[in-house]
């Protein structure tokens, strides 16, 4: 995408990058809202994840535009390659909340390990 918008070349490559991409997101989403539906009860929007979902909303809205705009042969290569190259921007900022979900919880974890380590050594049994 990026060799495309600085060269113009590779067009097909970037487009079939992105299709793929897209649909590894979707399956990402039905997964992960299968996984929210076990485990919190909710499809999406799980009070624990409500913020990682919206985003996640917004990155499948870009790239659903993409796939649109590809699809009726609406806008030109460099519009199509620059929204594309939003929606993975929004992507990275997703990940990076995901990411610093699971340090959070596993800092929480560490934190009531030890706690319970300590009352342990005290002498006092859960």
């Amino acid at each position: 995408m990026l060799n495309f918008l600085a060269t113009g070349e590779g067009y097909a490559v970037a487009t079939a990058s992105v299709v793929v991409k897209t649909v590894v997101l979707y399956v990402i989403m039905v997964t992960g809202s299968i996984w929210e539906k076990v485990v919190f009860g909710r499809w999406l929007f799980a009070r624990a994840f409500f913020w990682e979902d919206v985003f996640s909303m917004l990155v499948l809205g870009l790239h659903t535009a993409y796939l649109a705009l590809l699809l009726t042969g609406t806008g030109d290569a460099q519009g199509l390659m620059f929204l594309a190259l939003a929606a993975y921007a929004a992507y990275v900022v997703n990940a990076m909340q995901f990411v610093m979900k699971l340090r959070a919880a596993r800092r929480d974890e560490r934190g009531w390990r030890g706690a319970e380590a300590d009352a342990g050594a005290l002498g006092y049994s859960k």
